[in-house]
């Protein structure tokens, strides 16, 4: 099969009239006619827009073969984005909010709940002075992504409501824990991240008076 044959395939399997198509990859429609019709061959970047549409390879575009099959590449239940903006809004509303907790799923669990639209936050921790936890996120009930966590107090001058004032300025762009640095008085925050929403691990401190009164660490990522 050409690429001709494939992306009229492709187009027909999502439903699309050739002018629907047009619109979606920013191109005219007589565009679309030529490329199907094998009267041209669109360029690297249009080539870059097809794939990431159909969810193909652009391998599998432009190598000419028989095979009927198309080679998908997985689709991402939800973005990054999508995901980046629930977490801040789930992380604000449970814990760092002082919301009520859940019924425990697990004997002496603290539990956290929050959903909106197609999206499930959990977040459920055992211990106190000494924890850990997991925070986890479904989409359509499919999780899609996971983080473990574990810390401890060290010192009487911690301050819980103050970690809680630290973790609801969660980052947007590293939603995983808070801001690399947050301070009130004699109290400071620190936390410190390696990776991205893909994979990523790092650790939170809290000091007071330059004393250290906390620490925690943490790993997560997607769900693939």
């Amino acid at each position: 099969m050409i690429f001709s044959e494939k992306l009229l395939v492709l187009r027909k399997s999502k439903g699309l009239t050739q002018e629907e198509l047009a619109e979606r990859l920013s191109v005219s429609r007589q565009a679309i006619a030529k490329w199907e019709s094998g009267q041209a061959y669109p360029d690297i970047s249009n080539l870059i827009g097809i794939s990431e549409f159909f969810k193909v390879t652009i391998d599998h575009l432009v190598k000419d073969n028989d095979s009927c099959h198309t080679s998908l590449i997985p689709e991402e239940a939800c973005s990054r984005s999508e995901l980046r903006n629930f977490l801040v809004k789930a992380k604000c509303r449970t814990y760092a909010a002082k919301a009520a907790e859940e019924i425990p799923a697990r004997p002496g669990s603290h539990d956290f709940r929050y959903e909106e639209g197609d999206f499930l936050y959990l977040d459920t921790y055992l211990g106190g002075e000494c924890f850990m936890g997991e925070e986890a996120v479904w989409n359509k009930g499919i999780p899609v992504y996971g983080m473990n966590y574990c810390g401890r107090t060290m010192n009487p001058h911690f301050n819980g409501d103050f970690l809680k004032a630290a973790l609801l300025a969660v980052p947007k762009e590293q939603p995983f824990r808070g801001p690399a640095f947050y301070q009130e008085n004699a109290y400071l925050y620190s936390c410190k991240i390696c990776g991205d929403m893909d994979w990523f691990q790092g650790n939170e401190e809290i000091y007071y008076n330059n004393l250290s009164v906390y620490e925690c660490c943490f790993h997560g990522g997607k769900i693939k």
